[in-house]
């Protein structure tokens, strides 16, 4: 990526309607497609993506669902769980990706996640 272009950190959340893979798959996918649409991200601008789960998710791995985007192959992607904390949101995906871009960073809460910052949430999202 061009060096004209600053790294920017990019964070989002989620949830999932159940601990099934399927459901995991749903909502990493929509987290994903929110940020790349809202920053014109394309996997070539993304250096890394992290990603954390609360312990009541455990189907399947949020990183193994974004390795399979088109242009992602080269993007460094972990896994880890979120810290537990007593009244934590249930079946939250967390994300933190750094990317190249131009334009300040649009972030993602999505589902019931939007409670966790609303001030970053878009309306209607």
């Amino acid at each position: 990526m061009s060096s004209a272009s600053p790294l920017r950190a990019l964070r989002g959340a989620t949830t999932a309607a159940a601990n099934t893979a399927e459901a995991i798959e749903a909502a990493v996918n929509e987290l994903l497609d929110a940020l790349t649409e809202r920053n014109q991200l394309s996997g070539e601008q993304l250096l890394s993506v992290t990603f954390s789960v609360t312990a009541d998710l455990d189907a399947c791995f949020p990183a193994a669902i974004a390795r399979r985007r088109p242009g992602w192959g080269a993007v460094a992607l972990l896994d880890c769980q979120q810290m537990a904390v007593a009244g934590d949101l249930p079946r939250c995906i967390r994300l933190l990706a750094h990317a190249w871009l131009q334009q300040p960073p649009r972030h993602a809460y999505l589902r019931d996640a939007m409670r966790l910052r609303p001030d970053l949430a878009e309306p209607g999202a």
